[in-house]
């Protein structure tokens, strides 16, 4: 079973007016760079504590933090508080064919300077590859030209800061269904790594899940997109599946791809897989996010899907990308404990 994005789209474009006129310390400045940034010839070497240094950034502007505010504000107590404990927690933040331009730059040097100034590390996830979704729920994407100069754009910016980038969830996992591009996607997305290896910036790259594909098929699409010149590859992107089960998927993975380090979205597995993608009933928060002590090969725990946002309009839930605030409560109350 794969995961369904379309919620990540949406709310990046509902947000997207509010971050425009977000300024840094009076004005919209560069990012400070980071003293001691990776090279190329460490990313795949390093300790975790160095990919992770200082721990992971909290965006003081979620939408989580956001809805605490608006829900505070109309007197929803119980609402807000399940919103604020969503918006205490590290989440990644999303760049897609929405962001582009001066207006990229701005988005990640906002984020750089408040993530340097609390001493940590933000994490990024690249969303625009062509023919996302292959068309399906979360269509859309930039073209092949467009990409490459776009991600050779956030390399730049990112190059002597730290930061990680989770490139395209679904992308690769996708291939399996989606043949019309499998003979050109992960070169694309190999180029990208390329550019972002190059900056000195550990990617990331789509390892699927558990019930996916098989390892094989993984790790021979991770192997075409560039994996041995990433930092690994993530799962569970969007989904519930529980972490030992993850965990056992992601050591074969590692063990095809020539020891490549991995990542998990825990961000709402508390309950573990509840047979629908889409708002499910029961569903709680997972583990705090946080980076790994770095004796294997887990480098992080991570909330990469936002919780409390709406999957859809199923179970109850509004459109796609806004804050369900029930939901939110839902997910705090059955979070794993």
């Amino acid at each position: 079973m794969h995961s369904r994005i379309r919620t990540l789209v949406a709310a990046a474009l509902t947000t997207t007016a509010a971050i425009t006129g977000l300024t840094v310390a009076g004005g919209t400045a560069p990012a400070t760079a980071a003293t001691t940034p990776l090279t190329a010839s460490t990313i795949r070497t390093a300790h975790t504590t160095d990919v992770f240094a200082g721990g992971l950034f909290v965006q003081p502007d979620s939408q989580a933090a956001q809805a605490t505010a608006q829900l505070a504000a109309q007197g929803r107590t119980a609402e807000a508080a399940a919103a604020r404990t969503i918006a205490q927690q590290p989440t990644a933040i999303w760049l897609g064919e929405w962001f582009t331009g001066a207006f990229l730059d701005r988005v990640i040097a906002r984020n750089l300077a408040a993530a340097e100034a609390a001493g940590t590390t933000p994490v990024f996830v690249t969303y625009a590859v062509p023919n996302r979704d292959c068309g399906g729920y979360s269509a859309g994407g930039l073209s092949a030209s467009e990409y490459a100069t776009w991600n050779r754009q956030i390399a730049a910016d990112l190059r002597g800061h730290r930061a990680v980038v989770l490139v395209e969830p679904d992308s690769l996992s996708h291939l399996s269904t989606c043949t019309s591009e499998a003979a050109t996607r992960p070169a694309l997305v190999a180029e990208a790594v390329s550019a972002y290896t190059a900056a000195g910036v550990p990617t990331y790259l789509d390892g699927g899940n558990e019930n996916w594909n098989t390892v094989q098929q993984q790790a021979a699409v991770l192997q075409q997109a560039g994996i041995a010149n990433a930092r690994g590859f993530f799962t569970n992107v969007s989904n519930f599946y529980r972490v030992d089960g993850e965990r056992a998927y992601a050591e074969r993975l590692s063990a095809l791809t020539g020891g490549a380090h991995y990542v998990i979205d825990v961000s709402r597995n508390g309950r573990g897989w509840l047979g629908t993608w889409c708002n499910p009933t029961g569903a709680g928060l997972g583990q705090a996010p946080h980076a790994s002590a770095g004796t294997t090969g887990l480098d992080a725990l991570l909330w990469v899907k936002t919780p409390g946002l709406s999957d859809g309009t199923c179970n109850g839930g509004p459109a796609a990308g806004t804050w369900y605030p029930s939901y939110a409560v839902a997910l705090v109350t059955n979070a794993k404990r």
